[in-house]
C-alpha cells in the first residue's frame, strides 16, 4: 500500500529517497519506518513542540480501563511519535500506558513521551459509564445500542464491559426502551494525589465545565504539592460563549501561585465524536480560532480536542492556524488586536482521542479475535498495519513526508 502525507509548513525531517521492504520482515519494516520517518522528526522535546506548533497527545480515553487496549495503543502511538499518552486516573491503567511505552523504546529507541492522568471536578461526560440490565430487554428488541459503541463495550445478548465503556452516550440516545442509565461519579482527590507522586506520571489534566470556580478550586487545593514536580498541568473545559475567557481567567488565577510547570487549554469541541466523520472536527476549530485571536486570555498553550481526527489539520489550514505565531486575517469570530503575535505557534497541536483509537482498534481487535489477550508486538504484520494507520494521523500534525511503497 501507498502513503503519501503532504504538509505546507514541515518542522520534520523529510525522507528523499524511496525505500523496498520486500527484503524485510514485518518487524524490521516497523523499525525502518520509526527510524527513518520518526525518529529524526521527534528528537525534540515535548515542550519545543508545542513551541513549534506540532504537538500530538493521544487521548485514551478519561473512563476507558481495558488494559491490553491501552497497553498495545500506548505502545503504536509511541511508536508514531505521539509527545503525551493521556489514560485514567487508575494505577492500573498508567502501569498498561507505561508497559507499552517501554514496549516501544525496546523495540526502536524513540524518545519517551509524557503520561498524563485524567481527572474532573464535578459531573462530566468523560466520567460516566453506560449501564444496562440485559434480563429487562424485551426479546423483540433490536439493540441498537450494540451497533452503534464505538467502543464494543456492549456484549451481544449482553451487558456493558465496564472497562470499555468510555461514556460517549451514543447508546443512551438510541434504546427503543430506555433501559440504559449513565452512572457518572468523580476521581477521588487523594487517590490522584498518590498517583501524580508517581515517577512515570508527567502531567494531570482537569476536566471542568469552568462555571463553577468553587468546585475548580476545591480540587486543584485537595492536590496540594503533589502537582509540584509535574511537567505540565491541562485544563479541558468547553466553549462558554462570552464566558470564556473570563472562566480560563478564574481558573487560572486559583493555580497561579502553586503551578510549577508549563499550562495548556484544552480546548473540547464537540466531545467523544471524532470517529463520526468530517464535520465533527469544526466546532474544535472554530473555538480555536476564538481564543487564538482573544487577547485577553491567561497564559497557556492551546490545543485542539473534541472531534479530532484526519481532517483537523486540513481545517487548521484553511483558517490559516496550522504552525503559524500570527493571525494573518481578520477572525469572522471577533475584531483582533493589532499587536496579536506569539514567540509560539499560536495552537500548539491536537489531540486525538475516539478517531485514534479506531484506525488501531480495527487492528487490534483483529488480533485478539484470532489471538485472544494478546501483545500487537507478537504480530509483526498487524503491528505494520497499526503503525501505518497511526503514522497516516499523527503524520498530519507532525508533517512526516512518507512516499514508499510498502510489500
Amino acid at each position: 500500500m501507498a502513503m503519501s502525507i503532504p504538509c505546507y509548513a514541515s518542522f520534520g525531517t523529510k525522507l528523499q529517497d524511496p525505500l523496498n521492504y520486500s527484503n524485510y520482515n514485518g518487524v524490521e519494516k516497523v523499525k525502518s519506518i520509526i527510524k527513518k520517518t520518526v525518529i529524526p522528526s521527534v528528537g525534540s522535546s515535548p515542550v519545543e513542540s508545542l513551541q513549534k506548533g506540532n504537538w500530538v497527545k493521544l487521548i485514551c480515553g478519561a473512563s476507558f480501563e481495558d488494559l491490553v487496549d491501552i497497553r498495545n495503543l500506548s505502545l503504536v502511538y509511541t511508536l508514531a511519535g505521539v509527545d503525551c499518552i493521556d489514560c485514567a486516573a487508575e494505577a492500573s491503567v498508567v502501569n498498561a500506558v507505561n508497559e507499552g511505552i517501554e514496549a516501544a523504546r525496546a523495540l526502536v529507541p524513540i524518545r519517551r513521551p509524557w503520561v498524563m492522568i485524567s481527572v474532573n471536578d464535578d459531573e462530566d461526560l468523560h466520567f460516566r459509564k453506560a449501564e444496562f440490565d440485559p434480563d429487562d430487554c424485551p426479546r423483540d428488541c433490536m439493540r441498537p445500542c450494540e451497533k452503534v459503541c464505538p467502543a464494543n463495550a456492549i456484549l451481544q445478548k449482553g451487558g456493558v464491559l465496564a472497562e470499555r465503556c468510555y461514556g460517549c452516550g451514543r447508546c443512551l440516545a438510541v434504546c427503543p426502551y430506555d433501559k440504559i442509565r449513565a452512572i457518572t461519579y468523580v476521581r477521588d482527590v487523594i487517590a490522584t494525589a498518590e498517583l501524580l507522586e508517581r515517577d512515570d506520571v508527567d502531567a494531570l489534566e482537569i476536566h471542568t465545565s469552568g462555571r463553577e470556580p468553587s468546585v475548580f478550586r476545591e480540587l486543584w487545593t485537595g492536590l496540594g504539592n503533589s502537582t509540584a514536580n509535574l511537567k505540565l498541568v491541562a485544563v479541558s473545559f468547553p466553549d462558554l460563549r462570552g464566558s470564556t475567557i473570563s472562566a480560563m481567567n478564574a481558573m487560572y488565577s486559583i493555580m497561579e501561585s502553586s503551578i510549577h510547570c508549563i499550562n495548556l487549554w484544552q480546548l473540547d469541541g464537540r466531545p467523544m465524536s471524532g470517529d463520526i466523520g468530517r464535520g465533527a472536527t469544526r466546532d474544535a476549530i472554530a473555538f480555536a480560532r476564538k481564543l487564538a485571536s482573544a487577547g485577553d486570555k491567561p497564559k497557556g498553550f492551546l490545543q485542539l480536542a473534541g472531534g479530532t481526527n484526519i481532517h483537523t489539520v486540513e481545517g487548521l489550514k484553511k483558517e490559516r492556524l496550522f504552525q503559524t505565531t500570527t493571525i494573518h486575517e481578520p477572525s469572522r469570530y471577533e475584531t483582533i488586536p493589532s499587536t496579536l503575535h506569539s514567540p509560539n505557534a499560536l495552537i500548539a497541536g491536537v489531540a486525538f482521542g475516539g478517531y485514534a483509537r479506531k484506525i488501531v482498534g480495527r487492528v487490534l481487535s483483529s488480533v485478539q479475535s484470532h489471538h485472544g489477550l494478546a501483545r500487537v508486538e507478537d504480530f509483526p504484520e498487524q503491528l505494520l498495519q497499526a503503525i501505518i494507520e497511526s503514522l497516516a494521523l499523527v503524520g498530519t500534525v507532525k508533517c512526516y513526508n512518507i512516499q514508499k511503497q510498502i510489500i
